[in-house]
């Protein structure tokens, strides 16, 4: 249970995260008053930059939910009784 309140906050952070990248980038894009307008291929390389940020994002908030997951798991383990047979 702990662990999926982990995996939805963590999600709601990466949407946020995601959002405000998105709108950022489409801003720039589109700004008439900022300058000239980026090319189709500039765009290109600014959007697959932009998703292998955010897949190394994604991969780094795995990698901390899998690590509190294991470190909880051990915590458990730590406090079972000994002795106690499954069975």
């Amino acid at each position: 249970m702990a662990m999926r309140s982990v995996l939805l906050l963590l999600s709601r952070r990466v949407s946020r995260s995601m959002d405000s990248t998105s709108r950022g980038a489409m801003s720039r894009f589109y700004s008439s008053d900022k300058g000239r307008v980026l090319s189709e291929e500039e765009q290109a390389k600014e959007n697959v930059y932009i998703q292998k940020w955010e897949r190394e994002r994604l991969e780094k908030l795995k990698q901390q939910a899998d690590k509190v997951k294991s470190e909880k798991d051990k915590d458990a383990a730590d406090k079972k009784p000994e002795g106690v047979n499954k069975g």
